[in-house]
C-alpha cells in the first residue's frame, strides 16, 4: 500500500464510528456489517504496524488531547 493510500485510510477511519457506537438501535439489522467493516479497517492498520488508537492523533495533532502515561 503507498503512503498516500495509507494516509487516506487513516483519515476515513477516523471519522468511522467507534464500535462502541455502533448498536441495532441506531444502524438498524445493518450493524453486524458496520461493525466488520470497522473491524477490517482495524486489521488492516494493525498489518501496517499503524494502532487505530492512536490514528486520530496522527491525522489531527492539533485537535487530539495529550496523553498522560
Amino acid at each position: 500500500m503507498k503512503a498516500e493510500e495509507l494516509h487516506a485510510l487513516k483519515i476515513a477511519f477516523t471519522y468511522m464510528p467507534k464500535s462502541i457506537e455502533v448498536n441495532k438501535f441506531e444502524y438498524g439489522d445493518n450493524y453486524q456489517h458496520v461493525l466488520d467493516h470497522i473491524s477490517y479497517v482495524r486489521e488492516i492498520l494493525l498489518d501496517h504496524n499503524i494502532d487505530p488508537d492512536e490514528v486520530g492523533g496522527d491525522v489531527n495533532p492539533d485537535s487530539t488531547p495529550n496523553s498522560c502515561y
